[in-house]
This record gives C-alpha cells, structure tokens and sequence, in this order.
C-alpha cells in the first residue's frame, strides 16, 4: 500500500503543485514588470486624458504593482536557492522558463549534477513554493 501524501518525500498535491508551477512561470513577467513599467503612462486614456478611477493615485497604484511583482521574484529565487544553493541558477531557468529540459541544462549550462538529483531538487522547489504562495 502507498504511502499517505503527506508522508512522502516532497509530497505535494496535484492542485498545489500546479499552483507553484504556474506562479513559477510568471517569473519573466514578474522580472518584465520590473524593467518596463516604471511609470504611470500606461494610465492614460487614447485621447491622452487620464483615466476616472476616482480616487485611486496612478503613482501609488504603480508602485504597489512593482512592489508586489518585486516580492513575487525574490519568493522564487529564495526558493530556488533553499531547494539547493549549489544548482540554484540552473533550477531557475528550468522552473521559470517551458520546456528547459535536464538534457539542455546538462549539454549547453553543464549542470553540475545528475537528472536523479535534479528532478528531486526541482520537486522540493515546487514543494517549498507551495508552502509560501
């Protein structure tokens, strides 16, 4: 009989690691918001007229997107740093990125490790994410 869930090493539900995954891959956007949306342009009308959103302050509205879109990468990148510091860069680009597959990582980023350690290193990632977001 298999073990319950939880009692497996980096056991992690369907729904879960779903969630981590998705969120993972919306790491270049996170890093697009970042480097391209630094100012309030984006709130303006065609016509060039700001747009009525009441009260809301645009400059303000900007700045809780940055911050959170800032907090979004660092959640990731501390993640891939506590899943394991020595592969890090390389379980980065494969959980951030479709289709990094290990054999890239191995042939052209010349991971320093076997696929067995790896997939175990990106399963504990997709783990510990889960239990942040």
């Amino acid at each position: 009989m298999p073990k319950p869930l939880s009692e497996r090493k980096w056991g992690i539900t369907k729904h879960a690691f779903y969630q981590a995954y998705h969120f993972a891959l919306r790491y270049t956007e996170f890093r697009d918001i970042l480097k391209y949306k630094t100012d309030t342009v984006g709130s303006q009308d065609m016509d060039g007229m700001p747009k009525g959103n009441g009260s809301n302050d645009a400059t303000q509205n900007l700045a809780i997107v940055r911050q959170q879109a800032d907090r979004n990468c660092q959640i990731i990148e501390q993640t891939a740093i506590e899943a394991d510091g020595d592969i890090y860069q390389y379980l980065l680009k494969a959980v951030t990125e479709e289709n990094v597959t290990f054999k890239y990582l191995k042939t052209v980023m010349n991971i320093p490790c076997e696929k067995d350690m790896f997939y175990d290193r990106r399963r504990k990632f997709y783990f510990l994410l889960s239990k942040k977001i």
